[in-house]
């Protein structure tokens, strides 16, 4: 039987590390190192130099609230009507009560003028001393109209409405005083001030004062 001659064998180690790449794959494509980030190249996400941002969407003006409108006032039960200001003071201390209450008035910057002050027992000193001048006089001082003027209650029908009357119930007479008082608060125009004991003065008003 001839010879068949064997081809000659390489050792393993001589031919190289052989790579056997797995059933299914390929052999990856070696990614070409990248080079250093330049200024011009900006980071992802954030503008280079020389970029504008995008400007912000424009917001949707909203109208300004209108005002609530101001709150009516309720109107009053009784629009003509004074305000009923009481002061309590004794029989014997009503006038000084009412004199401290024409001072207030006047600091507080009503002109004389506006002030009528009745008594109901005995008179004002200063009507007193004009009286003796004759009544003329007196009532022409009255419709000057350009100071206090003081008056008994008997002559609380003749003289004139004014925007603040003050009464001292100086005079204890029940009688008086509940015909004294509804004059007086007729005479008022926006002001009613009483001088005097508070329980005299509630029975002769009522539930008014």
């Amino acid at each position: 039987m001839p010879l068949i001659s064997e081809e000659p064998q390489i050792p393993e180690s001589a031919q190289g590390p052989r790579v056997t790449p797995a059933a299914g794959r390929t052999t990856p494509t070696p990614r070409p190192v990248p080079g250093p980030r330049s200024a011009a190249t900006p980071r992802p996400g954030r503008p280079g130099p020389g970029l504008a941002r995008p400007a912000p969407p424009a917001q949707r003006a909203h109208p300004a609230p209108a005002a609530p409108a101001p709150a009516r006032p309720k109107p009053a039960e009784n629009p003509s009507a004074p305000q009923i200001q009481l002061i309590p003071a004794p029989v014997a201390g009503a006038l000084d009560a009412a004199e401290e209450a024409v001072d207030l008035l006047l600091e507080s910057g009503r002109a004389p003028g506006d002030i009528l002050v009745l008594t109901t027992g005995e008179q004002h000193p200063w009507a007193a001393h004009e009286l003796s001048f004759g009544e003329a006089a007196y009532w022409a001082q009255h419709d000057a109209g350009d100071d206090v003027f003081f008056a008994d209650v008997s002559a609380a029908d003749r003289a004139g409405s004014r925007p603040v009357v003050v009464v001292a119930v100086n005079g204890d007479a029940d009688p008086t005083v509940a015909r004294t008082l509804p004059v007086a608060r007729d005479r008022a125009g926006a002001l009613l001030i009483v001088c005097g004991d508070p329980q005299t003065i509630n029975s002769a008003l009522g539930a008014g004062v």
